[in-house]
This record gives C-alpha cells, sequence and structure tokens, in this order.
C-alpha cells in the first residue's frame, strides 16, 4: 500500500509536488554532496541521484539534456558533468550511501539520515571496494586461509 513501480513511496504527496521536492533535492546534493533528510525521502532520492550520475559518465549531448529535464540550474548541471561524472567513471553503480541517524527529528519524531556521495573528499565512511580492487582483496583473502 502507498508504493510506487520500483518500490518507490509516494510520501503523502501528490506527483507534481513529490517531483518537484526531489529534483530540489537532487540539485542540493549536488551542490552540497550531502545532505540531512529523512529516510524515505532519502531511499526515494537516491534513485534519482544515482541516475543523475549514470547521465554525466555518459557526457553526451543526449544525456545531458536528459539531466537538465531534472536540475535546471545551469552551474549545478556543469559541476554534475565536470566533477562528479568523471569522479565515478571507474564504478559501476552505487554513487550514494544513506547513514541512519540516531535522533529522530524533534517535532514529529521520524527518522532522520545523512546521504551523500561516496568516493567524495570529507566523507564520513570508506567505501566499499568496487571491480579491480573488490578481485584483489578476494585474492589475498583467498591466499592467507
Amino acid at each position: 500500500k502507498g508504493l510506487l513501480k520500483g518500490g518507490l513511496s509516494r510520501m503523502g504527496r501528490g506527483m507534481g509536488h513529490r517531483l518537484a521536492m526531489l529534483k530540489n533535492m537532487v540539485t542540493s546534493l549536488i551542490i552540497h554532496e550531502r545532505i540531512k533528510t529523512t529516510v524515505p525521502k532519502a531511499k526515494n532520492l537516491r534513485v534519482m541521484a544515482d541516475q543523475m550520475v549514470t547521465h554525466a559518465k555518459t557526457g553526451t549531448l543526449h544525456s545531458r539534456r536528459l539531466a537538465h529535464r531534472t536540475i535546471a540550474d545551469k552551474g549545478v548541471l556543469r559541476k554534475l558533468f565536470e566533477v562528479i561524472g568523471p569522479r565515478y567513471n571507474e564504478r559501476p553503480g552505487g554513487y550514494t550511501r544513506i547513514l541512519k541517524l540516531a535522533q529522530p527529528r524533534l517535532g514529529d519524531k521520524a527518522d532522520m539520515c545523512l546521504i551523500e556521495f561516496v568516493d567524495r573528499p570529507g566523507e564520513l565512511r570508506t567505501p566499499r571496494p568496487v571491480g579491480l580492487e573488490k578481485e584483489l582483496l578476494e585474492k589475498i583473502k583467498i591466499g592467507n586461509k
């Protein structure tokens, strides 16, 4: 009940309000690279943010126009394609991390979390290895047994 296709939540909002909110949150996430929000919003935001990074990795004019549908600010779009996209060229997916906070929001006790990009300067937790790094670590673990 209350879920959209793909397991996303409606968050008690109409489609227009929900899309506008998520577009603004994606823009804020790209600007600050870490934002504090509620857990359901972060889970919905992760899908849209990962799509934007995938567009930025492609780097074509078509992908730039697709990303521009979501991100209206040209400065933020430039940061996405020139800074964030190249950062994740070797990463196959999973560009964001959700860290749940211990303290709920004061007004309504909603569960709060931080959503941030992985592999960025000043991150709270080191990312799990991917690709070649993961294969090398597995070989080392097998060799130590």
